[in-house]
C-alpha cells in the first residue's frame, strides 16, 4: 500500500477547493460559449428606424363614465384615458372610473408598512 502524500487537513481542503473552483470556472466558460454559438437563437434582422408617433389619447366611453355624478373632472378622465392608451390598451379597456373610499386608518397602516421597507 502506498502512503498518502499528506495528512494535513488544511492542505487537503485547499487542494479540493482549488479543484472545485477550477471546474466551476470551466463550466462557466462552456456556458458562455454555448450562448455565443447557440444555433436555436433567432437571427436578429436589421431594424429600420421608424419615427415613433405619439399615441392618440383614447376617449372615455360616456355611457359607463359619468364625471358629473362622481365628481371627477373631465381633465382627470382625459389623463387616465391617455395613461391607459399609452400602456397599449384600447378605448374599451376602461369601463368605469370611480374614486376610492377614503379610509384613514387603512391608509395610515399602508403607509406605515411602506415606511418599514
Amino acid at each position: 500500500m502506498s502512503h498518502p502524500v499528506t495528512t494535513n487537513p488544511l492542505i487537503i481542503m485547499l487542494i479540493n477547493m482549488t479543484v472545485v473552483f477550477l471546474v466551476l470556472i470551466a463550466l462557466g466558460v462552456v456556458i458562455n460559449l454555448i450562448h455565443y454559438i447557440d444555433p436555436t437563437k433567432p437571427k436578429a434582422a436589421p431594424q429600420e428606424e421608424v419615427p415613433v408617433a405619439p399615441a392618440p389619447a383614447a376617449a372615455p366611453e360616456p355611457a359607463t363614465v359619468n364625471p358629473v355624478e362622481e365628481g371627477i373632472s373631465p381633465e382627470v378622465i382625459a389623463v387616465i384615458a391617455a395613461a391607459v392608451a399609452s400602456m397599449g390598451y384600447g378605448t374599451g379597456s376602461v369601463r368605469a372610473i370611480r374614486p376610492l373610499e377614503r379610509n384613514n386608518w387603512k391608509n395610515s397602516g399602508r403607509s406605515a408598512m411602506q415606511s418599514r421597507n
